[in-house]
């Protein structure tokens, strides 16, 4: 008879369901909200216990166990512009995981064994933590891989934009999906928070949170003497806005990664681009700025 820990199967599970929502989430280039991460694992963990306690065991039900994993990604993913997204690559996660596990006991392993849905091992838990730890990278790494190549996912990271003698560093998300182009020269716009980048311009043209708001005033305000040929109005359409309109700046330079392209127009939006804080800015892909 298998005799099953309880303090184990909790946090065998947990950390599964962690680190799965993890890296459905960078792999979905969304901000990385860990305790978010973590009550949805902690939910997972609870679930796995819950199915062995007496008196429960219907809770093994397909449809129980489809509301537990509606109820982790709302946990984890709530509010999110991509909550489709990331439960689609939780779900290929666990498969994959789930098949690992299923193809370890198949040649002989001792170690994770899957029943009634939910990760169980019988290891010392330092093993265990060890073990889940290199699953997570290697299907980080091969997930990263294929969507990376399907076009699925965007990218955060760090650039750093210059004006003068000036810079301000940024998180960016790149995002094939950002269609906002120059209609002057067609090359496409990079949208940053325009509270972020405050440090490219001198005080008495740094444009405020009511310059953002009210672009068309600001262009008259700030737009003085050799910083007329910098500021510009950019027309936009989005959900919800039919004509609307951003102020921009022509910034002389933009590197990531050691790589230096500009310069580049930079749309500043009044409002947080990220759901969650996760990055500052939406750029395209360096091949196209």
């Amino acid at each position: 008879m298998t005799v099953i820990y309880v303090d184990t199967l909790f946090l065998l599970n947990a950390l599964v369901d962690y680190l799965l929502l993890l890296a459905a989430a960078r792999l979905a280039g969304e901000p990385l909200r860990r305790i978010r991460f973590a009550l949805g694992g902690a939910l997972g963990g609870l679930y796995a216990v819950a199915i062995f306690l007496p008196g429960l065991a219907f809770l093994a039900h397909p449809l129980c166990r489809l509301a537990s994993a509606a109820l982790m990604l709302l946990t984890a993913y709530g509010g999110s512009r991509r909550l489709l997204r990331q439960g689609i690559l939780f779900i290929a996660l666990t498969c994959a995981f789930g098949g690992g596990v299923v193809a370890i006991g198949l040649l002989g392993g001792t170690g994770l064994s899957l029943g009634n849905g939910v990760f169980y091992s019988a290891l010392d838990i330092k093993v265990v933590l060890l073990s889940a730890a290199v699953c997570y990278g290697v299907l980080t790494l091969v997930f990263q891989r294929l969507v990376r190549h399907s076009g699925v996912s965007g990218e955060l990271v760090h650039i750093k934009l210059i004006l003068g003698e000036r810079s301000a560093g940024l998180t960016a998300l790149v995002d094939t999906g950002n269609t906002l182009t120059d209609p002057v020269s067609g090359r496409p716009v990079m949208v940053a928070e325009g509270e972020r980048v405050a440090a490219l311009f001198p005080r008495e043209h740094r444009p405020g949170p009511a310059d953002l708001r009210d672009p068309s005033a600001a262009l008259t305000r700030l737009g003085t003497g050799e910083w007329r040929s910098r500021f510009r109005l950019l027309p936009y359409r989005s959900v919800g806005v039919e004509r609307g309109l951003l102020l921009a700046v022509r910034a002389d330079a933009l590197e990531r990664d050691g790589q230096r392209r500009g310069p580049v127009l930079v749309a500043l939006s009044p409002t947080p681009v990220s759901d969650g804080g996760g990055y500052q800015a939406l750029i395209g892909p360096m091949d196209m700025i």
